[in-house]
């Protein structure tokens, strides 16, 4: 029974190594720190410039055949959460989006202001500070079945049905009063 116990521990401690060092990083972002106006709705009150952030990625699992983006704000007054930007169907060759932009052939899904779109920060005036997770996934399929119109939801399923591995990185977001 020890020996068992110690042939999972060993597998679990080795399957996180490999997995820390899937990295992502952006020139637009900094972890923990505040979006700028450049990653701010255009919309709901906010007049921001409603861009996607440039986002790169390295060390991808072993495996790994297409990569997808979310962005997620858990502290959204909705008691679900808040999906800002969801794109599936990035190809494995792809480590890389450039600001305002999405890969040839990759598919936006809806977020939950309606739309197949990024959509920037927007929480309430005057609210605390919201997280903002930025997520690229490393996927064991070319492709997910998922079109424009799949919700934050399903592509959640989806995604985690099909994760090697995925990289974060969270920033910060708060309107004046």
């Amino acid at each position: 029974m020890k020996l068992i116990a110690t042939l999972i521990a060993t597998t679990f401690c080795a399957a996180s190594v490999f997995a820390a060092d899937f990295q992502l990083s952006s020139t637009d972002l900094k972890a923990n720190q505040a979006m700028s106006k450049q990653q701010e709705f255009a919309g709901f009150g906010c007049d921001g410039a409603n861009q996607s952030p440039q986002l790169q990625w390295k060390n991808a699992p072993a495996g790994t055949k297409s990569f997808a983006i979310t962005v997620y704000d858990p502290d959204a007054p909705t008691g679900s959460g808040w999906w800002h930007w969801g794109v599936v169907n990035i190809p494995a060759s792809v480590n890389s989006v450039a600001t305002g932009s999405v890969p040839a052939g990759a598919v936006q899904t809806r977020t939950d202001f309606g739309t197949a779109a990024y959509g920037g920060a927007c929480p309430p005036a005057g609210d605390k500070a919201h997280r903002y997770i930025h997520t690229v996934w490393a996927l064991d399929v070319e492709q997910l079945p998922l079109d424009a119109n799949a919700s934050g939801a399903l592509v959640g399923y989806m995604l985690n049905a099909h994760q090697l591995g995925k990289a974060q990185l969270t920033t910060t977001y708060q309107r004046a009063k």
